[in-house]
């Protein structure tokens, strides 16, 4: 079965909005770079290399049914922090919007009866569900320790242990 117009369409924006995650991301981790913290800046520099794997997962997927992806051009973030938490909560703000678009996704390819989308798709809904729990949990962490220098000095250094996995097959 080939993939619809809609479908087709509806995944090629979402290649635009994981690479412009992945930019936005990298301007998470200028922020904490200038702030001498170097393990946040790592955790999304790691991150935003993960977007961009989600971006090519779902070009490799439309190319391999036949479909040409156009690539668009990518918004530049506009996020300025006023402090350390600041780029966390708008990480978790993220996260969530990008979880509506898989699922959005994910209902243009259940009203087309696109099986093969929707197993493919799985693999995102399960690592938005990851993102999010991540997301959170740096928050809370940031809440309980991130006052205290040597909290925020303990925190730094375990997000600097955080290494970048590629995907390494197309999620299915």
């Amino acid at each position: 079965m080939a993939l619809t117009d809609e479908v087709t369409s509806i995944l090629n924006e979402q290649i635009n909005k994981e690479l412009y995650s992945s930019y936005l991301y990298m301007t998470f981790a200028d922020y904490y770079d200038d702030r001498g913290l170097k393990g946040f800046a790592n955790w999304y520099e790691v991150q935003a290399k993960e977007e961009l794997d989600h971006a090519m997962a779902i070009r490799r997927y439309l190319l391999d049914n036949d479909f040409k992806p156009t690539m668009e051009a990518i918004a530049k973030p506009d996020k300025t922090f006023a402090d350390d938490m600041a780029p966390l909560k708008a990480g978790l703000e993220h996260e969530e919007y990008v979880t509506s678009l898989i699922h959005h996704c994910y209902e243009v390819a259940d009203a087309a009866h696109d099986v093969r989308t929707k197993k493919f798709l799985d693999w995102f809904v399960s690592e938005q569900g990851e993102e999010e729990t991540n997301a959170r949990d740096m928050i809370t962490d940031m809440e309980l320790f991130g006052s205290d220098p040597k909290g925020l000095f303990n925190l730094d250094r375990e997000y600097q242990a955080r290494t970048y996995v590629a995907l390494t097959a197309l999620p299915m």
